[in-house]
């Protein structure tokens, strides 16, 4: 049986967020924190499915888009591998920052205003 090294993630109703969403911000955050490190091979799709009472494809989501972002990749039947540091977490949030003010400029989005969305944001984690 696989170690469940994802055995802090868990799902909160109260949390407005997808539980896919919940999943992988968990994760993203571990990798950021040094929780998680390089190499570690996640919990497995059904298992960690299975402990969280969420479907598979849930889960799966989660993985999909941290492997989209280059935070962990898929290596087939030897499961999924986290690939970031978290140098490479903040790295990642950098260029999601110059994305986020880009956006906002294109959109006449003032910095303050801009910068309530985020605040927003967190507030609602």
């Amino acid at each position: 049986m696989d170690e469940d090294v994802l055995g802090f993630i868990e799902i909160r109703a109260d949390d407005p967020a997808n539980p896919y969403e919940q999943i992988r911000l968990q994760i993203l955050d571990a990798i950021a924190s040094g929780r998680l490190v390089a190499g570690t091979r996640l919990t497995p799709v059904r298992a960690l499915a299975g402990r969280l009472g969420v479907a598979a494809n849930t889960v799966a989501r989660a993985y999909r888009e941290l492997e989209q972002a280059g935070a962990v990749s898929t290596r087939g039947r030897n499961g999924t591998v986290v690939e970031a540091s978290g140098d490479d977490a903040a790295r990642h949030l950098g260029a999601a920052a110059a994305a986020f003010a880009d956006e906002s400029v294109r959109w006449g989005i003032q910095e303050e205003q801009a910068l309530d969305y985020v605040r927003a944001a967190f507030r609602r984690r």
